[in-house]
């Protein structure tokens, strides 16, 4: 436990489940894990529920100010499968701005970000929906220090291509690793703000 009485948890949030505890339409929740949260537990920076990865909970109300809230943006970095092949010119357009729709129907140009294309990783956990390799994708490397609601989908649909698999791997210096879709790791205080660069 921590001097502060506060916890700090990350999970690989498996393919179709929710970042929450609790909704009113019938859904896999976090509280499906194999793991007894405390009360008071919360997801920070939510995935969409055919996304996977990352997510970090915590019973500190105060990590979402400080992480998405403050002066300095931070990093997340996503792995992202589309299908065809990614253009050199289609590259350029996803870093340097696109032009996406976000919530309330209002114009956004997405900030410059990083985007290569990579190798699939090995020893990636399959997906429910895992998509033959023989047929045409580009595994993409997106780094972004904002994040509005389904803005990967969102920037790879502008560009021409479909999202077939979304996978967070990291916030900051808070990898996924190895860790299993499902599996939940405790991080201690001190390490939780170091990883993140931010401070309490």
């Amino acid at each position: 436990m921590n001097a502060s009485g506060q916890r700090y948890f990350i999970i690989n949030k498996p393919y179709d489940m929710v970042s929450q505890f609790i909704s009113p339409d019938t859904v896999r929740l976090l509280g499906d894990l194999d793991f007894d949260f405390p009360e008071g537990t919360h997801a920070i920076g939510r995935l969409d529920n055919h996304s996977e990865g990352l997510l970090i909970l915590t019973t500190n109300k105060k990590v979402t100010r400080l992480l998405f809230q403050g002066p300095v943006p931070h990093e997340r970095t996503y792995l992202v499968r589309v299908k065809n092949q990614v253009s050199a010119e289609t590259l350029e357009k996803l870093r340097t701005g696109m032009n996406i729709v976000i919530e309330g129907g209002a114009e956004y140009i997405t900030t410059p970000c990083k985007v290569n294309i990579v190798q699939k990783p090995a020893g990636l956990f399959s997906g429910p929906q895992e998509m033959s390799d023989e047929l045409p994708h580009t595994w993409l490397e997106i780094t972004l220090t904002e994040g509005k609601f389904h803005q990967v989908r969102k920037m790879v649909r502008v560009a021409g291509h479909r999202c077939q698999r979304l996978i967070r791997t990291s916030i900051e210096d808070i990898r996924l690793g190895d860790l299993a879709p499902g599996a939940v790791r405790e991080l201690g205080e001190e390490e939780f703000f170091r990883l993140l660069k931010i401070t309490a």
